[in-house]
C-alpha cells in the first residue's frame, strides 16, 4: 500500500527530547484518515544515546523507521537520507528539538492541496527565540529574498510539506536545507507559505548552526552558489512519443 505522508526528522545529539518529539508526531498523525503515514527518524552521527533510542522506538512502533548516518554529516545530508527512505506521496519535515508544532501538519497539507502547490512552508509566529536569533534571521531572510526573489518570508522555519515526486529535480548540497523553497522554485515547482506555531525547545540546546559569524560567512557562500544555480538552471518539459509509436503499430497490423 502506498503511504500518503512521510514525516522526516533529523536528530543530532537530541537524546533528551527526541522520544517526546516522536510520540507527539504519532499522536497528531494518528488522527489522519486511514492511519496512512510513517515517521522517518534520522540519527546524524550522534555521540549520545540518540541512536539507541530511535532503534528502540522503531522496534516498538511499526510506522517508525530509524536511519543512521556515519559520520555526522549535517542537516542537509540527514534530510536527503530520510527523503530517499520515505515512502509517502507527501513528505513533511520537522526539527528534532520540539520547536515546530506537529499539530500544524494537517493544516499545511490541506492548504497545499487547496492552493494546488508543490510545497507549503511554515512561517513562525511569535518566535520563541532570543532577540539575537530573531534579528539575524530577519536580516538573512531579507538579503536572501532580495537576491533570489523567492518570495519566502521565513526560510529558517523547518516545518514544511511537499510532494515526493518533486525530489528528482531538486539539487542537494551541504546546507541545501536553508534554501529548500528556492531550490524547488529553481526546479520549476510552486511554493506557498502560511503561519505556524513556534515553541521553546523541549530540552537541551541547539546542536546545528554554530555561531552567528560562522553562519554568516557560510550562508553568504551558499547564497552565492544558489544565485548562480538560479541563473544557470535549465527549464524544459519532456513529452514522450510513445503514443505516436502506438498509432504506427496499429496501422501496420
Amino acid at each position: 500500500m502506498n503511504l500518503h505522508l512521510s514525516v522526516v526528522i533529523p536528530f543530532f545529539n537530541e537524546a533528551e527530547c527526541l522520544e517526546d518529539v516522536c510520540m507527539e508526531v504519532k499522536s497528531v498523525l494518528a488522527n489522519l484518515p486511514g492511519d496512512n503515514w510513517q515517521l522517518v527518524m534520522v540519527d546524524d552521527g550522534s555521540s549520545d544515546a540518540t541512536a539507541g533510542i530511535i532503534d528502540r522506538l522503531a522496534a516498538e512502533h511499526p510506522q517508525f523507521l530509524a536511519l543512521h548516518l556515519t559520520p555526522n554529516s549535517g542537516q542537509s545530508a540527514a534530510l536527503e537520507a530520510g527523503f530517499a527512505a520515505a515512502s509517502g506521496e507527501l513528505i513533511a519535515t520537522l526539527d528534532g528539538d520540539g520547536q515546530n508544532d506537529p499539530a500544524d501538519l494537517p493544516a499545511l497539507m490541506r492548504e497545499m492541496e487547496r492552493l494546488r502547490v508543490d510545497m507549503m512552508c511554515g512561517v513562525r509566529q511569535r518566535r520563541a527565540d532570543n532577540w539575537v536569533r530573531r534579528l539575524s534571521s530577519r536580516i538573512a531572510n531579507r538579503v536572501r529574498s532580495g537576491l533570489l526573489q523567492d518570495g519566502i518570508t521565513d526560510v529558517g522555519c523547518s516545518i514544511r510539506v511537499f510532494r515526493r515526486s518533486c525530489l528528482g529535480r531538486v539539487r542537494f548540497f551541504r546546507n541545501a536545507h536553508r534554501f529548500f523553497p528556492a531550490l524547488f522554485q529553481i526546479a520549476g515547482y510552486t511554493v506557498a507559505e502560511m503561519p505556524v506555531n513556534h515553541r521553546q525547545r523541549l530540552q537541551g540546546v541547539s546542536k546545528y548552526g554554530g555561531g552567528i559569524q560562522s553562519r554568516l560567512w557560510v550562508g553568504l557562500a551558499d547564497l552565492a552558489g544558489v544565485y548562480w544555480l538560479r541563473k544557470r538552471a535549465l527549464h524544459y518539459d519532456v513529452t514522450s512519443s510513445a503514443s505516436l509509436e502506438g498509432k504506427t503499430g496499429d496501422q501496420g497490423s
